[in-house]
């Protein structure tokens, strides 16, 4: 019976130990670094979708070229993301790319450090890519004039079929809105049905990071809202949904990839070059309109929900332009 008994505790210890094995290997794989620290952007910061799928296709870049070299990501070296830093500009990424990356990179290795998962922090004298900041597309006002002109003469056109026009009546609905507000695409095309109340003047905007702002309506603004909400109801489609501008094809609201192709088809009809045109030109051409015509920058600030005044102060050129206008124009001893 002992024999019987320690034969039993033997396979009972054995069989804890492969159980053992199994659970941690399973925790290994459900617990990677780059789960964590995505989980982490996610819940502490308030990291959008987008972001995180950018900051998720970095590290797995990283990866893949770490295990081609037989090195796990975290037991990487100084020289290691150095090779991949360099590999990438082999590969002929563009400079505000590369430093994208090695944010990512920051990110990873100072989270295991903070965390105790490895001695010292490998990518923290780690230097960026030399860069100059671009300034911004820029439309003219005669070209804002020249795109919202066409899309109204879309939208009234009643010798198209209703579905046809419905669509061009929610394209001139996009555009009023977002000149009107200077709202980033995700937050134009994700917008709830409740924005499009009666007599609303603002608009309650949920941006990066959950944070919520108030923008103004303009009178035009609504005017759109109201017209295309009319043709929307008189077509009988989505009365119900919870998005104002849902997507007519499937479920869910109206993607920022076709609003962009709609916009550069209107674009070519309006005479402008569809490499000109994007919603996010439409968003600097309200900051910088604004500007233009005396709006203070950190006002435009809270209007752009930018979080640091410096990603406003990529405007500024326009404000040097005002600038160098009133002198001109106001100076008793200037040109004019």
């Amino acid at each position: 019976m002992p024999s019987l008994f320690r034969f039993l505790l033997f396979f009972g210890l054995l069989g804890g130990l492969a159980y053992g094995a199994v659970f941690s290997l399973a925790t290994f794989v459900k617990y990677q670094p780059r789960e964590i620290i995505l989980d982490m952007l996610a819940a502490e910061r308030g990291a959008g979708a987008n972001t995180l799928s950018a900051y998720r296709g970095d590290l797995d870049d990283l990866s893949a070229h770490l295990r081609a070299a037989g090195v796990r990501i975290t037991a990487a070296t100084t020289d290691d993301l150095r090779g991949f830093i360099a590999s990438l500009a082999e590969r002929g990424f563009k400079a505000s790319s590369l430093a994208r990356r090695l944010s990512s990179m920051r990110q990873l290795y100072r989270f295991l450090y903070a965390e105790g998962k490895r001695a010292d922090d490998p990518a923290a004298v780690l230097e960026g890519p030399k860069r100059a900041r671009s300034l911004p597309k820029v439309l003219s006002i005669a070209d804002v004039d020249a795109l919202l002109r066409q899309a109204r003469i879309n939208a009234e056109n009643s010798d198209q079929p209703p579905a046809q026009r419905l669509r061009a009546a929610r394209l001139l609905c996009l555009l009023e809105v977002v000149y009107a507000t200077g709202l980033r695409v995700s937050e134009l095309v994700a917008l709830p049905a409740s924005a499009a109340r009666r007599e609303q003047h603002m608009l309650v905007v949920r941006g990066k990071g959950g944070k919520e702002r108030l923008v103004p309506l303009n009178k035009e603004a609504k005017r759109a809202i109201s017209e295309y909400l009319e043709l929307r109801e008189k077509a009988g489609r989505d009365s119900k949904s919870k998005w104002l501008f849902p997507s007519f094809g499937e479920q869910g609201h109206l993607t920022r990839q076709h609003f962009a192709r709609e916009l550069k088809a209107l674009g070519q009809a309006s005479g402008i070059l569809p490499a000109r045109l994007s919603p996010h030109v439409l968003r600097h051409a309200f900051a910088s309109h604004l500007l233009h015509n005396g709006a203070d920058l950190r006002v435009v600030q809270t209007l752009l929900g930018h979080a640091d005044i410096s990603t406003t102060q990529i405007y500024t050129h326009v404000l040097e332009e005002r600038l160098k206008t009133l002198v001109r124009d106001l100076h008793p001893l200037g040109d004019g």
